[in-house]
């Protein structure tokens, strides 16, 4: 099974709102999903992102593909620094 972090889009319409989740890749976008990881609110100023590390790091290490915009916002995050400095430990 593939497993990938994605966005799914929450929220009304003109009024995106997104949670950070681990789902199946054949999965739907707003579909079924393994677990939930954080949100992602891109219409606030600065905008908020909110990514629970613990969970985060646990799923890249089992394999999961983060999407190119969640590996942005991880990296904004801090995210990798921390797994890289776990690693050189």
């Amino acid at each position: 099974m593939a497993v990938k972090i994605r966005l799914r889009r929450m929220g009304a319409k003109k009024t995106p709102f997104y949670r950070i989740v681990v789902a199946d890749s054949r999965a739907p976008r707003d579909g079924r999903f393994i677990e939930e990881l954080g949100y992602y609110n891109p219409l606030t100023e600065p905008k908020t992102v909110k990514i629970d590390n613990e969970k985060a790091e646990k799923w890249l290490k089992n394999g999961a593909k983060p999407t190119e915009t969640v590996e942005r916002l991880f990296k904004s995050s801090g995210l990798y620094d921390n797994a890289e400095e776990e690693t050189a430990e």
